[in-house]
């Protein structure tokens, strides 16, 4: 029961820990094509940069509750 249990969260932290940096990687990602999209003279692609914040604030308040748990777990 015992081992069940504590292969049973090793897992799920791992799987957290898994799907957090490929949220970090995303945010990353997307930060710069809004940049890049931010910059660059075409109508479509400011617009592109525009509505890409969209999907860049909820990745944002996933990162900083990343962060926060990381510096709790650390202390």
């Amino acid at each position: 029961m015992i081992t069940t249990i504590t292969t049973t969260t090793t897992v799920a932290a791992t799987a957290a820990t898994t799907l957090g940096a490929m949220g970090t990687v995303l945010l990353i990602i997307l930060l710069i094509a809004k940049e890049l999209s931010d910059s660059h003279d075409s109508d479509k692609l400011q617009k592109l940069g525009r509505n890409s914040m969209l999907v860049i604030a909820p990745l944002l308040f996933a990162f900083a509750a990343i962060v926060c748990v990381k510096i709790i777990d650390v202390l």
